[in-house]
């Protein structure tokens, strides 16, 4: 199949599956009550009107709702925006303290209120991309409050530290610390730091936040980075020293390509000429490693595959092969990300009766596809963020037939 025929089809599925599926099912967790979203939604799509709402949750649909208003230019979009923007300011900012917590009730009062820097991070991105869409100025000045919230509190002079609490004292990093260890920093906290500041620059090009990416570069080029073994390092004591042999499939080719887009951004050709040969190395080592000729596993710990296919990696894995075919020209990448797109539609998207409106897809599945039935479809880490930018790079991507 011809290239430009690759594109249209591709951009033409992705396109539906983001206005037919994704857009009408977050419209419908909307909570005019209460504010926000709803926050559960079982594997058996029953809701729970009254489950606790994780701030990363609310932060991400808020996102979503943003971008797909400067995309379609849908009104109702931008209201969805707004209504997640109001519930941000209202209830998951802490007007004493300043800046995000971690979770609040269903009405809107505090849950649990520690602060994590990789929470406060998507606010951030939320925040930015609903200002482009609404011009809302409110929305850049809390971004930019947030921004100086993480380097005054939350920053010291070897990178970003994680937890805290509601006073921004350091506690233990149980949040973003996995695979049976506690990290005292972490590459997934300083990757989305990245992302949301590249949002930020993004929208108001503001030389201080600038500085900071490239300091962030510098970071993942000499503390994540192993170019021994071709990926990142995950979870780090104080001193960035690797605390455990892990590689992140998902979270290296995530990390390819919002590495190349902030370089992009910044539009840095020093940087640019230091980052690209490593994006390219993570790139070609996750395909050479990870990928079986339709979907990606999850991740690799002490030697040991999980096989799971998750439905985040999944996503991710759509854009950074697309990414990295764009940047190398290598046909096997586009091939890839055309393969990936095909088993999340045959084995992700869950088309099971039931939904209201719309659909999503499930947490993970098995490589034959069978679901786990045990994970919710929506719960404080599910939602529309990894997909839904999956459905927005595509269609950018592919609009010119590039």
């Amino acid at each position: 199949m011809a290239n430009l025929e690759i594109y249209s089809k591709m951009r033409a599925e992705v396109s539906r599956h983001l206005t037919q599926d994704l857009i009408p099912f977050w419209k419908s967790l909307r909570d005019d009550e209460n504010g926000g979203y709803t926050g559960y939604l079982g594997y058996d799509l029953k809701a729970d009107r009254k489950a606790v709402r994780g701030c990363i949750l609310n932060s991400r649909i808020t996102w979503f709702f943003a971008n797909a208003y400067t995309l379609l230019k849908d009104a109702s979009l931008l209201d969805e925006a707004a209504h997640g923007f109001a519930f941000l300011k209202n209830a998951c900012w802490d007007r004493k303290n300043g800046g995000v917590y971690w979770s609040v009730n269903y009405d809107g009062t505090p849950a649990e209120t520690l602060k994590h820097t990789y929470n406060q991070a998507f606010s951030i991105y939320a925040l930015s991309s609903y200002y482009e869409a609404g011009k809302d100025r409110d929305a850049l000045d809390m971004a930019y409050r947030l921004y100086d919230i993480i380097e005054e509190k939350m920053c010291d002079a070897l990178g970003y530290q994680e937890a805290f609490d509601g006073n921004f004292h350091g506690i233990d990093n149980d949040k973003l610390s996995e695979n049976g260890v506690m990290a005292s920093r972490t590459m997934n906290t300083l990757l989305h730091v990245f992302e949301a500041y590249t949002e930020l620059y993004r929208v108001d090009h503001s030389e201080k936040v600038a500085d900071r990416i490239r300091w962030m570069m510098d970071l993942i080029s000499t503390k994540i980075y192993n170019p021994e073994r071709h990926r990142q390092e995950v979870f780090f004591d104080d001193e960035w020293n690797p605390i455990i042999d892990l590689h992140s499939y998902g979270h290296d080719i995530e990390t390819a390509w919002l590495v190349d887009r902030g370089v992009e951004v910044l539009g840095d050709d020093t940087y640019r000429r230091k980052m690209s040969p490593i994006t390219a190395d993570l790139t070609a080592q996750v395909y050479k490693v990870a990928f079986d000729g339709s979907s990606l596993a999850n991740e690799c710990e002490r030697g040991v595959v999980d096989e799971w296919r998750v439905w985040w990696v999944q996503a991710e894995t759509v854009v950074g092969f697309l990414n990295g075919y764009e940047k190398t020209g290598r046909t096997e990448y586009l091939d890839a990300a055309q393969q990936v797109w095909g088993f999340i539609k045959e084995h992700l998207i869950d088309r099971r009766d039931g939904y209201a409106e719309g659909r999503e897809w499930y947490w993970r599945v098995r490589t034959d596809g069978t679901p786990d039935e045990a994970k919710g479809i929506v719960e404080p880490w599910k939602c529309p963020y990894h997909n839904g930018r999956m459905c927005f790079e595509i269609i950018r991507r592919l609009s010119d037939g590039k």
